[in-house]
């Protein structure tokens, strides 16, 4: 199934027409409390407008027969988790809008877990109003683990609408939750290469040999280290019983390239041999189990 574009009700389209496991990338933004007009989207095909299909529209988010049915569904899934999660916002919310909405998002966000493949990834695309109830429902649709990321859309710059009344900070940004129906899921990153005028800005040093750009960054400081290197005890490094350990190691690690793994099991004197990889120029990762790491490298 490719190509295809549906009119009507997207939970009987995914009961009806989607097949298990089918779609690899799924997108939504259901709305909530917009106050828009909606109504263009449910015209007939001849253009005239559907008042049935305005009037099911309307009432979706409103607790009534179809939201009760749809309750049931839920607890009637097999899915325990989500049922159970969703008893328990009904107990809390009552049967309000919002429950209205959690409901109608739930039965179809069961479907959409059922057509979604095993390397596929779901974006829901909300407002801050109903996010922490989403993300919530989701937990319980496709299981904690498989939240990856909250995206935070910003919608427009900074305000506060206090022409209008407003006594809070201005909504600018609307949230996407990023899920995935496995922990193997498809992923491609995109790059696109910087203008100009940003390489100008912060990469204007020149490396002589290559030719390469770079910047300087704050891991270690512009000018020459004028004085002894120590640890954090203000001891010299290769000194003493961990300096022992340490100087039968260097001509090992002189000549490892890439990336060093410090187990703390191996070395005590971990400041000390972070401060040899920065004179060797090393790639590290330092682990102590110790509080006496403080140090920059």
């Amino acid at each position: 199934m490719t190509n295809h574009l549906y009119y009507g009700d997207n939970l009987y389209v995914l009961r009806e027409h989607m097949v298990d496991e089918s779609v690899d990338l799924i997108y939504l933004d259901p709305p909530f409390n917009s106050q828009a007009t909606y109504n263009v989207l449910f015209r007939s095909p001849k253009g005239e407008q559907s008042q049935a299909q305005i009037e099911a529209f309307e009432d979706t988010w409103n607790w009534n027969d179809a939201t009760e049915q749809a309750f049931d569904e839920v607890m009637q899934s097999g899915n325990t988790d989500a049922a159970e999660m969703l008893r328990a916002m009904r107990s809390f919310l009552k049967e309000n809008d919002m429950m209205a909405y959690l409901t109608m998002m739930a039965v179809r966000l069961l479907e959409l877990h059922r057509v979604l493949k095993s390397t596929g990834s779901l974006y829901l695309h909300c407002d801050p109003t109903a996010s922490h109830y989403l993300k919530i429902l989701l937990d319980a649709v496709f299981g904690a683990k498989q939240y990856r990321t909250e995206i935070s859309w910003k919608r427009s710059s900074a305000h506060n609408d206090a022409k209008q009344g407003r006594k809070q900070y201005g909504n600018i940004r609307d949230v996407i939750l990023f899920y995935t129906k496995a922990n193997d899921w498809r992923w491609n990153w995109l790059f696109t290469p910087y203008d100009q005028k940003y390489i100008d800005d912060f990469y204007h040093h020149i490396e002589p040999e290559t030719g390469r750009r770079y910047q300087l960054g704050d891991l270690t400081a512009a000018i020459q280290l004028e004085r002894p290197l120590t640890n954090s005890m203000g001891q010299d490094p290769t000194k003493g019983d961990s300096g022992l350990i340490l100087r039968k190691k260097w001509k090992n690690l002189e000549w490892m390239g890439g990336y060093i793994f410090l187990p703390v099991e191996v070395y005590q004197g971990i400041n000390a041999t972070l401060t040899k990889c920065r004179v060797c120029r090393f790639k590290t990762t330092g682990m102590t189990s110790g509080p006496s790491v403080a140090m920059n490298i």
